[in-house]
């Protein structure tokens, strides 16, 4: 990975503690508020609260993060994290934990969410060369990928040895919390130069009410048109979001978290070191010609998974689907970042970020209905894969002639 600097590790370092949290929170968290006595429908509406609070968390946070200071604004990000977790472990009341999920950060997908991303991606596309920016954000996916795999396992075996259900949920979630801490800490150890220029902010200073909030002046028309695709593709993915993929296989085949932690485990290791041949294909191709070519195959295979009459059929389709489903991540990332000014990276980062959140904040609650009644609760998979093929097809003819640093 060259180009790297001690900043660049530490930003790898804070992705793997919050993905290992997402990814070990995302297995047993639906089940845990079933098991606290919500219903399906209260579940489904109380993640997509979640999601959309974490979208308004996300745009107060980034629009500002480059004129008040992201190392600041990630601090804030990470203790909102841990107070999400102390009330969810902390209580069973279902409007405590609505007020909770909307004003802390919870990720019900094992996917990013929060101020988080758009931050760091702009901290690390300063940290490195423009040469090495998209293998820099491939290692960054793989980083990711391979903390919600250990996530995921590390959930699944505390089920084995935890045996009783709540008290294995609610350690989880405790874990959760504490790792909110730890994020904190880390990201108080980033150096200044992982700041905004001082050029940029006082540029910013002076912007118009509607441009200082967007924080995107420069690069609003291309920035609100990849919004509304990213809304798009994170609104399909929403309804397979990895809690309901869990939920899903146990409705569908009868299994615990327990057997789940290892089959996402893998999943996610497949979908982590496919990032590393996304970057090459990219140096290749070029970075929408990777994003697509790559995206399209994998959302077919997401439509074949509840199609499968037998689980191991089914986790081998979803295998073959993760393996390829995540190298648009490293391509889309460095494209955004390729395509606006320096000082406007963390902002448009955050900007296209919430509109993924927000996408994917509607679906639960659509799922959450659908798991409710038998016949429907195949009907994500085929919504999903079907919304995600439109994106793919939408995005390659609107961006294919846009050149930009690899």
């Amino acid at each position: 990975m060259g180009g790297s600097t001690r900043d660049t590790w530490l930003l790898l370092a804070t992705r793997f503690i919050r993905l290992f949290a997402y990814g070990s929170l995302s297995v047993v968290l639906v089940f845990y508020l079933i098991a606290v006595g919500l219903t399906e429908a209260q579940t489904g509406l109380l993640l997509t609260l979640a999601l959309l609070g974490d979208t308004l968390v996300s745009l107060l946070i980034t629009t500002r993060a480059d004129r008040v200071g992201r190392r600041r604004m990630l601090v804030i990000g990470a203790l909102l994290m841990t107070a999400a977790g102390v009330v969810f472990v902390s209580t069973a009341n279902f409007w405590l934990l609505l007020v909770a999920a909307t004003v802390g950060i919870i990720s019900p997908s094992g996917q990013e969410v929060g101020p988080f991303l758009p931050i760091e991606q702009a901290a690390l596309a300063r940290s490195v060369p423009d040469r090495v920016r998209t293998n820099v954000f491939a290692w960054y996916t793989l980083t990711g990928a391979l903390a919600t795999a250990l996530g995921a396992l590390a959930a699944g075996l505390i089920a084995r040895v935890v045996t009783a259900p709540v008290t294995t949920y609610r350690s989880i979630v405790i874990l959760y919390a504490a790792l909110g801490l730890v994020l904190a800490i880390v990201f108080l150890q980033l150096s200044p130069e992982t700041e905004a220029t001082a050029a940029g902010r006082a540029d910013a200073a002076s912007l118009g009410t509607f441009a200082s909030f967007s924080g995107v002046p420069q690069s609003g028309p291309i920035v609100a048109k990849l919004s509304a695709l990213f809304a798009l593709d994170a609104f399909g993915g929403g309804f397979v979001a990895q809690s309901f993929a869990a939920y899903w296989f146990h409705l569908r085949f009868g299994i615990d978290p327990a057997v789940l932690g290892p089959i996402f485990f893998w999943a996610n290791v497949l979908a982590g070191l496919s990032a590393l041949l996304a970057s090459r294909l990219a140096a290749r191709f070029g970075l929408v010609q990777t994003m697509v070519w790559t995206h399209l195959p994998s959302n077919v295979l997401l439509i074949l998974v509840p199609l499968m009459p037998t689980l191991p059929l089914a986790v081998a389709v979803l295998l073959v689907r993760f393996s390829i489903s995540q190298m648009d991540v490293p391509t889309r990332q460095s494209f955004v970042m390729a395509v606006v000014p320096p000082e406007e990276r963390a902002a448009a980062g955050g900007v296209t970020g919430v509109a993924r959140t927000f996408g994917a904040a509607i679906s639960p609650l659509f799922v959450g209905l659908m798991f409710a009644r038998p016949s429907l609760i195949s009907l994500p998979f085929f919504i999903a894969g079907t919304l995600k093929i439109v994106y793919d097809v939408v995005l390659y003819r609107q961006f294919v002639k846009t050149v930009v640093p690899r």
